[in-house]
C-alpha cells in the first residue's frame, strides 16, 4: 500500500486505483466495522483497517471510550467528525483586535509564537530551528535526514500563504483589508515566517510536502488573479523550489473550484493537486500527463444514498483514473459525520469492484 501511494503520487500508479479519503464519519466506522466507534475506538479502527485498508486510517493508542457529540458541550459552532467545534476564526480575531486599523498594525514576525491562536498551524515560528525540531520528532530517528526510497512519508502545512491572514484576522476582515497598502507589509511578514517553515521542511526526512491553501471558492477565485500573482504565486514558486532542490515533491491541496489557477499552481512546481468535485479533473489529466490528481468524488451524491447514482459517480471517477496514472479515488468535499453509512459502504465496495486502470 505504501509503495502504491508513492508510485501514484509520482504519476505511475498501479492498475488498482488507490484511495485518499478525507474522513470524519464515526457512524460509518461503526456501520462498516460492526464495533461502536465511541465505545471502542481502537477496536473499531483495527477492524476497519482489516476490512478497508485502502482508507489508511490511523489507529488510536488506547481503547478509552469517547464522549458522543450529544454528551459534549455544544458551543454553537457546529460539528466536525466526533466532536463539536469551540471557535470561529472571525470571533477569535474580534477578541484580539479592536478594529481593522488595529489589525493593519499587527506584526506577524513580532508575534512569532502562534501557539493557541486557532490558526490550524498553532506553534512557535520564532526560528527555523524551533520549527524544524517541532516537526522532526514526528519521524523515526533512524531515518536521519532522508525518508526511505519509495515511501509516501510526507509533511503537511495548512497555511501555505493565503490561509495565514484569513485565519489570523477572519475571512470577512481579510476581505476588508487585503487591498489596503498597509497589508503588503503584513503579507511580507507572513512570507518570512513561511521561509523558515519551508527551509525546515527541506531538511525533514520526507518525500512529499502537502501544501494547503484555500485560494478558491466552489465557484472560483476568492480574489483577483492580479492579487494572487503579486502576493501568493511568487511565494509558492520560492518555497517549492526549496523543497524540490532538496529532492521533495509538492502536492497542492485546495478546497473549491481551482480551474482558474491550475496552470499557475503547476507552473510554481506542484506535482499535482487534490481539490473538490467542483474542479474539472479530466481537463487537468488531459493537459498534465500523469500528474497527481484527487478529489473528484462528490459527497452530495453520497448524501442522496442512491446506489445507482453512486455507481455512475464511481464509473466517472474511474474514467478519469484511466486518463492519469497519478489519479486517486477521493471524495473531494469530504466524508463528514452526516453522510449515510450505507452510502459510504456502497462507494467503497463499488470502488473495490470497478476502480482499475
Amino acid at each position: 500500500m505504501e509503495n502504491e501511494r508513492y508510485m501514484t503520487f509520482m504519476g505511475n500508479g498501479p492498475r488498482k486505483i488507490v484511495h485518499w479519503e478525507h474522513w470524519s464519519c464515526p457512524d460509518a466506522e461503526t456501520y462498516l466495522s460492526g464495533i461502536d466507534y465511541y465505545a471502542h475506538p481502537r477496536l473499531c479502527r483495527e477492524r476497519l483497517k482489516e476490512l478497508y485498508p485502502q482508507l489508511n486510517l490511523p489507529v488510536p493508542k488506547t481503547d478509552a471510550p469517547k464522549l458522543r457529540p450529544e454528551e459534549q458541550e455544544d458551543k454553537g459552532h457546529g460539528r466536525w467528525g466526533d466532536s463539536n467545534r469551540d471557535h470561529w476564526q472571525q470571533d477569535e480575531a474580534s477578541s484580539r483586535f479592536s478594529d481593522i486599523s488595529d489589525m493593519l498594525k499587527f506584526s506577524p514576525l513580532e508575534q512569532g509564537d502562534f501557539t493557541g491562536w486557532h490558526v490550524v498551524e498553532d506553534r512557535d515560528y520564532s526560528s527555523e530551528e524551533v520549527i524544524f525540531n517541532s516537526y522532526r520528532k514526528l519521524y523515526p530517528a533512524e531515518w536521519g535526514d532522508k525518508a526511505p526510497q519509495g515511501s509516501s512519508a510526507s509533511a503537511g502545512f495548512y497555511n501555505t500563504m493565503f490561509m495565514w491572514p484569513m485565519l489570523v484576522f477572519g475571512y470577512q476582515n481579510f476581505m476588508l483589508m487585503c487591498l489596503e497598502p498597509e497589508f503588503e507589509r503584513i503579507m511580507e511578514e507572513f512570507a518570512e515566517i513561511n521561509r523558515r517553515v519551508f527551509r525546515a521542511f527541506a531538511r525533514l526526512p520526507v518525500n512529499f510536502v502537502i501544501c494547503h491553501d484555500d485560494i478558491v471558492l466552489s465557484n472560483g477565485p476568492v480574489v483577483s488573479p492580479e492579487w494572487m500573482k503579486k502576493f501568493i504565486f511568487p511565494r509558492y514558486e520560492e518555497y517549492w523550489d526549496m523543497l524540490k532542490s532538496a529532492g521533495k515533491e509538492v502536492i497542492f491541496m485546495v478546497d473549491g473550484c481551482v480551474d482558474a489557477f491550475v496552470d499557475d499552481v503547476m507552473a510554481c512546481g506542484a506535482r499535482g493537486i487534490i481539490s473538490e468535485p467542483f474542479t474539472d479533473y479530466k481537463a487537468i489529466a488531459r493537459k498534465y500527463e500523469n500528474c497527481f490528481i484527487a478529489g473528484e468524488g462528490d459527497n452530495r451524491v453520497m448524501y442522496r444514498n442512491n446506489p445507482c447514482e453512486i455507481r455512475r459517480m464511481v464509473e466517472d471517477m474511474v474514467e478519469t483514473g484511466r486518463m492519469s496514472a497519478g489519479y486517486m479515488m477521493c471524495i473531494g468535499n469530504h466524508i463528514p459525520f452526516n453522510v449515510p453509512p450505507q452510502a459510504v459502504k456502497t462507494y467503497l465496495d463499488l470502488s473495490a469492484e470497478l476502480a482499475f486502470r
